[in-house]
């Protein structure tokens, strides 16, 4: 237990991850053995301090990495502080309403859980705890190709239909294999990353790795990963440099999954994606693991939503904490808002109870901010709702909001 305290002393203290000084008071008090209940967490971040202290290091610098300084990563964030919610009065909200329908994926929440690889590296439950939460909760979910447990088990823990995130890989036809185990085991949508042409510098996992005094192999077993059974991995590469546009065509020749585009930042490629028969797009830097744009997701939504022009749904991730915040990209076009690594913090916590509070968290904050704006639908939320102040709070200024 010693060395643990000191890891997580040194991991507050880090400036690769941020310079907040109420997470070191939280550490201190060793959070996670003050609120043994999940119903005690009153909001995402103080679930993150809880999954800081049972996560592995090297497994939590995983999650929390961005890549070079990570200051896409606190972009994320910072990006938030541009946009207010212009809130009306004395409308009626006595019957909100939370539900959406995209791509014919119907959800009782516009909150998505979006793909994060090796749920397994945060809780035995893994991914079928998230899937059985997402049920539970009536979320929609995208798996990750990197994803520990097979798809179908994640179907059947769910017990609907999910949506499968796909990294291409340098061989066509296990491309092409992965495509269509995806679609016999039940998934409706195909989100196609396309922001990892060329691998990526994530320096903070490599810094946490270090912490880490435990034996890699203990679980780490070297196999691949479930979606790739069947497939001779040796020397794949599960991106693909030469992608061009027509790769949507050519994936809509093999599936009769609707195919939406992961990685958009600017208006130019959403127009592209609509151009080329997407049925969808997904709004994201990858979480700021993709590569240091300085740029934060949300601040790249008002040109997108203006190329997209109404004509194809609008996902969007990276950075959301605050049920405010999803409001904000509802306003401002977005269909749904995706989550990673809160939902995670959850999983590392508590198991599926935690993916379960953090959803409650999440769609308690969003309704309140929703009926205190004169909102009671998603549909009613517009771009009248929300103002581009100009602005954000300096980087390392945000607190213990930075992730």
């Amino acid at each position: 237990m010693p060395h643990r305290r000191d890891f997580l002393k040194f991991l507050a203290a880090s400036p690769l991850l941020t310079e907040f000084s109420a997470f070191a008071q939280e550490v201190e008090a060793t959070i996670g053995e003050r609120l043994t209940n999940p119903s005690e967490v009153i909001n995402v971040f103080e679930m993150e301090a809880i999954a800081r202290e049972k996560i592995p290091p090297a497994h939590f610098g995983y999650l929390a990495t961005g890549v070079d300084g990570d200051i896409t990563l606190r972009a994320n964030r910072a990006g938030f502080t541009r946009f207010q919610i212009r809130p009306r009065r004395l409308v009626d909200v006595s019957q909100p309403d939370l539900s959406v329908n995209v791509l014919g994926a119907e959800a009782r929440s516009p909150i998505f859980l979006c793909p994060v690889g090796s749920h397994g590296a945060f809780h035995p439950e893994a991914e079928r705890g998230v899937a059985r939460a997402a049920a539970a909760k009536g979320h929609h979910m995208i798996l990750s190709t990197q994803s520990s447990t097979p798809i179908e088990a994640v179907v059947a823990a769910r017990g609907a239909p999910i949506w499968f995130q796909l990294y291409p890989t340098d061989r066509w036809e296990y491309t092409v294999a992965m495509l269509q185990r995806a679609e016999a085991a039940g998934s409706t949508a195909v989100c196609l990353t396309i922001d990892l042409p060329a691998g990526r510098n994530t320096e903070t996992s490599q810094v946490l790795t270090r912490q880490d005094t435990r034996t890699c192999s203990n679980c780490h077993t070297g196999q691949a990963k479930p979606i790739f059974e069947g497939l001779n991995m040796r020397g794949v590469g599960l991106n693909d440099p030469s992608l061009t546009w027509n790769v949507i065509a050519r994936m809509k020749e093999v599936t009769d999954m609707k195919v939406l585009i992961k990685g958009i930042e600017v208006g130019a490629d959403a127009a592209l994606a609509v151009q080329n028969g997407a049925d969808g797009i997904v709004v994201s830097n990858h979480g700021g693991r993709a590569i240091e744009s300085d740029r934060g997701t949300i601040e790249c939504l008002p040109e997108i939503a203006n190329a997209v022009n109404g004509r194809i749904p609008i996902i969007i991730d990276g950075g959301f904490r605050r049920g405010s915040d999803v409001y904000k990209a509802l306003a401002m076009g977005a269909s749904a808002v995706g989550i990673g690594r809160p939902y995670i913090w959850g999983l590392g916590a508590f198991g599926q109870a935690g993916v379960e509070r953090v959803l409650d968290l999440l769609n308690r904050e969003l309704l309140i901010t929703m009926q205190g704006s004169g909102t009671p639908t998603i549909d009613s939320i517009g771009p009248d709702y929300v103002l581009d102040a100009g602005y954000r709070v300096p980087r390392g200024r945000l607190g213990r909001e930075l992730f």
